[in-house]
């Protein structure tokens, strides 16, 4: 075998769940083999280097061998090498940390618990809970 179709190398070492989510992949842009946007037909050769694009990261695979059938996590090494710079795990975390000042939009109004955080983060210094001053008259004496 010298040649693999990409949408199906792709499901066979575990990037996409299934075939049909790798070529959806494909076909709006976020695979990537030097630089150009692949359809799902293109094919894979040993020593090929490609991008796959989840928002926020870019991961890179390089090709150590070529398969059409799926197989278990722990045979995925043989097939293909992790090249993914550091720089992209970076932006990961970064997003993971700050996951909840940048909501999607759609995903809700913040938890009680989140919205907190977000106030914390926004106003360290801000306390917890207003003063209210319950001596006092209404008539400011």
């Amino acid at each position: 075998m010298d040649e693999v179709r990409i949408d199906k190398w792709m499901w066979a070492v575990r990037l996409f769940k299934t075939r049909s989510l790798a070529a959806e992949a494909c076909k709006k842009g976020r695979v990537s083999m030097g630089g150009n946007n692949v359809k799902p037909s293109r094919t894979v050769r040993v020593g090929d280097v490609i991008e796959v694009r989840k928002p926020p990261v870019t991961f890179s695979f390089r090709v150590l061998d070529l398969t059409e059938s799926r197989m278990g996590a722990p045979l995925v090494p043989r097939f293909m090498e992790n090249v993914t710079p550091p720089e992209q795990y970076e932006i990961l975390e970064m997003n993971r940390i700050s996951g909840f000042v940048d909501r999607a939009r759609g995903l809700g109004r913040p938890t009680k618990k989140e919205r907190r955080d977000l106030e914390q983060f926004t106003h360290p210094d801000a306390p917890d809970f207003p003063f209210f001053d319950l001596d006092e008259d209404d008539d400011g004496e």
